[in-house]
């Protein structure tokens, strides 16, 4: 299967990891498998990676391009990263990567609706089961529409198109890609369609509600800096300010100690950090990986250790 995808920060990843020959590693975002075959590449002494993912397509090739490799891939949410785990009868590991956000094959992909740029159906389910974009679209109240346009896109014209959505589909149902961008591109004022496509934050806001990344996110966050063992670090990579924020103070959480008040003597809640930053602030791609790949752009890399 022809599941490209060119993986990110990928030389400040491995590095970041500290990558062990003999260590136990998970990819809960295995994708095209372009980090998890550097890492597994590196595990020559009875090391071992773990790669999840819950695309079926992503899963295929991964299995694939790891094959002869120390790799086992799962199908499943990196939030079931500890049932997985379990299943293998692995308590611990010793480094952990979640590459957030859209595969290059999804986008890549037409008949996966994931793009503006191109007219297909309207699903952008990464798992490919369960609500699509266009039960979203088709179904949603025109207030919550609205909501996530604006929470989840900073759409600030998300009432606008909340409404022509609505207003459109009780003349016809939306099931196609290039039908949503119509209406996205009609509820825009021309002047603030120059610079940008005026569809990026409406479909951004959809696949975010389709997938619940958001939750799956703060949950994954959760389970994989359980799984880490004493010394283990956990790097996560994002692509919008919404993610990186869910991460940064996740991340801040966990490195903050005492909560008693400033003016008590001494400390009385006996609360310790759990973890310490890698690196204080977001590591972002070099120019000569952003002339490489445009999509890394907007990425940013940041690195936790357990204590």
């Amino acid at each position: 299967m022809d599941f490209v995808h060119i993986p990110v920060l990928l030389q400040e990843t491995i590095e970041g990891l500290a990558i062990r020959p003999d260590g136990i590693y998970v990819d809960g975002t295995v994708g095209g498998a372009g980090h998890s075959y550097e890492i597994a590449s590196r595990l020559t002494e009875g090391g071992r990676l773990i790669g999840l993912d819950r695309d079926p397509d992503a899963v295929q090739a991964a299995t694939e391009r790891l094959r002869g490799l120390p790799a086992t891939v799962v199908h499943c949410n990196y939030s079931q990263m500890r049932e997985a785990l379990d299943g293998l009868g692995i308590a611990e590991v010793d480094g952990i990567l979640m590459d957030l956000g859209v595969s290059s094959h999804q986008l890549d992909e037409a008949e996966r609706g994931f793009s503006y740029h191109a007219d297909a159906p309207l699903d952008m389910r990464m798992s490919q089961t369960g609500v699509s974009a266009q039960d979203i679209v088709g179904t949603w109240p025109e207030q919550e529409l609205a909501r996530i346009l604006r929470d989840y896109g900073e759409e600030k014209f998300a009432g606008k198109i909340a409404a022509n959505i609505v207003k459109a589909r009780e003349t016809e149902p939306i099931t196609r890609t290039g039908q949503l961008a119509d209406i996205v591109r009609a509820s825009i004022p021309q002047k603030f369609r120059r610079d940008k496509n005026p569809c990026k934050k409406t479909f951004q806001a959809i696949r975010i509600a389709v997938n619940d990344e958001f939750g799956h996110l703060r949950n994954g966050l959760d389970a994989a800096f359980e799984c880490l063992r004493p010394g283990g670090r956990l790097a996560v990579i994002t692509f919008h300010s919404l993610e990186d924020r869910i991460v940064k103070q996740q991340f801040a959480k966990w490195c903050s100690g005492c909560t008693c008040p400033p003016d008590f003597p001494q400390c009385v809640c006996g609360k310790k950090p759990k973890g310490t930053l890698v690196v204080r602030k977001p590591v972002t791609a070099c120019d000569e990986e952003l002339e490489q790949n445009h999509r890394s752009r907007s990425a940013k890399l940041r690195l936790i250790e357990r204590s």
